[in-house]
Formats: structure tokens, sequence, C-alpha cells
């Protein structure tokens, strides 16, 4: 009998395969599916980015921000400002999403990083209603004020000439983001950082007395998802088409659901967020025209799970069954020859 150290296990190898052959199915849903499959299917994307991201915030670093939505907010109307004001083309608006998102991020980071528990909680959601009243403000010079804008047509039709190729684009770019900020958090999480980070989840103390510089890991990654998170943004502008300063930084829509995404799938752990957001579009699907009974229920659901499975759906199952789909550490498995 031998031992080999491995980080693949026979689920993990199961689930890639399953998973590329998702992928594949993903991207020739524009011939297979209708305009409204795109549509769902794209958000659904975008929420599991901004899961993903959260989850990498909290999780890991345990920095439970309320204020996500400024940075998503912001990657809206840098697409919107690039189009309108400047003529760039909302692709390349993009990376100038993120690049801004980070260079604001640092000084922000810097203010909220004086505040603890939940006084940095409050700190973020306060830095996300300044945004948005900051943009409120903008009408002046052309972005619509507190009442909002659309999309010029013709900004649309610099993507594609043909309805069907402009909501296949920005189907497959909900995709990349989507995929994207899996792999990015899965790739982080198995190298030197996620070492750190997957220290820092289990233990502060222990973690700071190996040597760790916790605060320093936590800032470059409150700025790292600051600057993904603003770049998720860029799209929703271009699903929705139509901005408006309550809108793009929503609270709701952007850190409440996103929060209850990755509480009932699993925090701290990169299958949770995937959970979590086909459990909640199943919910919204079927309850959403209940009205505020729906929000009743998905909160009476999130105390449910915290009470019953601390750890998230995907918590509870990893724990019981010992099952890793995307496995960051080693294991020891032993070889019967």
């Amino acid at each position: 009998m031998s031992a080999a150290i491995t980080r693949a296990t026979q689920a993990s190898r199961i689930a890639g395969v399953a998973a590329l052959a998702l992928i594949v199915i993903l991207i020739a849903a524009p011939w297979w599916g209708s305009t409204a499959t795109l549509r769902l299917i794209g958000e659904m994307m975008v929420y599991l980015a901004l899961a993903s991201l959260w989850n990498l915030l909290a999780g890991y670093t345990g920095l439970v921000s309320v204020g996500q939505q400024a940075y998503v907010g912001l990657g809206i109307y840098t697409v919107v400002a690039a189009a309108l004001l400047f003529g760039i083309h909302p692709y390349l608006a993009i990376p100038v999403a993120g690049l801004l998102a980070v260079i604001v991020a640092l000084p922000v980071g810097k203010l909220v990083f004086r505040l603890q528990g939940a006084y940095f909680a409050i700190g973020t959601w306060v830095v996300a209603e300044v945004f948005r009243l900051l943009v409120a403000q903008l009408g002046v010079i052309g972005l619509g004020g507190g009442s909002g804008i659309s999309l010029p047509a013709k900004v649309m039709q610099t993507l594609a000439t043909s309805k069907f190729w402009r909501e296949a684009q920005i189907y497959w770019l909900t995709l990349v983001l989507g995929v994207g900020a899996l792999a990015i958090i899965y790739v982080l999480l198995r190298s030197r950082i996620g070492l750190a980070l997957t220290a820092i989840r289990d233990s502060e103390v222990a973690s700071s007395s190996l040597g760790i510089n916790i605060r320093r890991i936590k800032y470059a990654v409150y700025v790292s998802v600051a600057g993904l998170t603003a770049m998720v943004g860029t799209v929703v502008a271009l699903q929705k088409i139509r901005v408006s300063p309550d809108a793009a930084f929503s609270v709701n829509d952007y850190t409440a659901f996103v929060i209850f995404i990755v509480v009932i799938g699993g925090i701290g752990t990169i299958e949770g967020p995937i959970i979590g957001t086909i459990v909640y579009f199943l919910l919204r699907e079927f309850l959403a025209d209940l009205g505020t009974i729906y929000l009743l229920f998905l909160g009476a659901l999130a105390i449910i799970i915290m009470l019953v499975a601390p750890k998230g759906i995907w918590g509870y199952v990893a724990q019981r069954w010992n099952i890793s789909l995307f496995p960051t550490g080693y294991h020891v498995r032993e070889d019967r020859t």
C-alpha cells in the first residue's frame, strides 16, 4: 500500500467533466433558447458572479460589506458615460470600469477599514448611498440625473447590426463573467494567497501567529473585488439599457439578494454561490407573483437554513458526506497495490 498527495477527487473529476459539458451547452444557448431564456440565464450569471465575489469578500476575509452596490452602480454608469460623453464602445468600457473602480476603492478602502464589525458594514452602505446621491446630480452633464437615462439605439447597434447577435453577445458576455469569476476565485484559492485566505477564514488569530499580514490581504481582496464587481455592473447596463441611480445602486438587488444567495448556498465555499443562485432563481420564478409574501418567504427560508444548517446547503452536504467539487487543499489518497 502506498499513499499519494493530491488535490483532485473522484467527485471533482466528475464535476469537472459535467461543468465542461454544461458550459458547451450554455455557449450554444442562442441557437436553442428563446430571448427570455437567454435573459434569464444571463441574469443568473450576473448574480452568480456577484455572489461569488461577495463570498470571497465575506466568506474568506470576514469583510461583511452591505455596500457592494456602490461598485455595481459605478460600473453601470461608467458604460453610460463612456458611450454618451466620450463615444467609447461599450465593450472597451468594461476594463475601464474595472480600473476606475480599483482607483476609487483604494481611498474608500482606507476609509472603511478604520471601522470594525457592524460599523464596517454600515460604513460600506453609507459609501454606496453617497455614490448614489452623487450620480443623481449628474443630470447637468447629460447622464439623466435622478430620473435616469437610456442607452440610445445607436449605441446598442455598435454591438451588432441584428437583434439576434446583440442578444447573443450580451449573453456570452454574462457567461464569461459568471464562469470567469468562479475560475478566478478557484485559481486564487489554490495559490499561496488562497492558502492565506483559507487560514484567515478558519482562524484570524492562528493565521496572524503564522505571520500572515491579515490587514494587507483583506485590503487587497476588497480592492480586487471592487474592480471585478464594477465589470459585472457594466453588463447589467447592457442588459437593462435604461439606468437610474436608484436602480443602479439598489441595495436590495445587488446586496440583499446576493447575501441571501451566499447564506443559503454556503458561505466560505466555492460551491455555495452556485447552489444559492439556482435556489434563488427557482424560488423567484415560482413565487415572485406572490408579492410581499415572496419576500417574507425568502426571509423565513434564510432564517430556517441558518438555524438548521449554519454553513448553508452546500456546507451541510459537504460536511455530512465529505464531498468537494472544487477542492483547493491537498489530501492523502491511499493506492492499494
